[in-house]
């Protein structure tokens, strides 16, 4: 008398992870997404760890989540996974100002961004 399981909105062999309201823009964390798409996890945890991009921390925590969610839920091997997909979306815009000469007022917007790291795991040619 329950409910239905969700469907999976990933393959068999896939899980993933998403960290919403990054405070950087979209353009900045779609920098270093890009630094991880299509590499093995190890190398994109070790590139992420080097990083000197201040955002690329909180990426790798996302991506440490996307591993964990692999094995734990979905039972597969994280010697065998990469990053099969990156990907940054645009969340909220603070909206705050200075004042300015003349009795103006200057916009600041400070932008937050949100990322979704799918990984797949590929079994190793020999």
């Amino acid at each position: 008398m329950g409910k239905e399981k969700n469907p999976r909105r990933v393959a068999e062999n896939e899980a993933m992870a998403k960290t919403r309201m990054l405070r950087t823009s979209p353009q900045k964390l779609n920098l270093v997404a890009a630094m991880i798409r299509g590499k093995k996890v190890e190398k994109a945890l070790t590139d992420l760890t080097f990083s000197n991009k201040r955002i690329a921390q909180d990426v790798k925590k996302c991506l440490q989540s996307a591993i964990a969610n692999a094995e734990n839920n979905h039972n597969l091997d994280v010697d065998e996974l990469i990053v099969a997909e990156a990907w940054v979306g645009k969340n909220l815009v603070m909206k705050r100002g200075r004042p300015r000469a003349r009795g103006r007022f200057g916009a600041l917007k400070k932008p937050f961004s949100e990322i979704t790291i799918k990984v797949r795991q590929v079994e190793e040619q020999a």
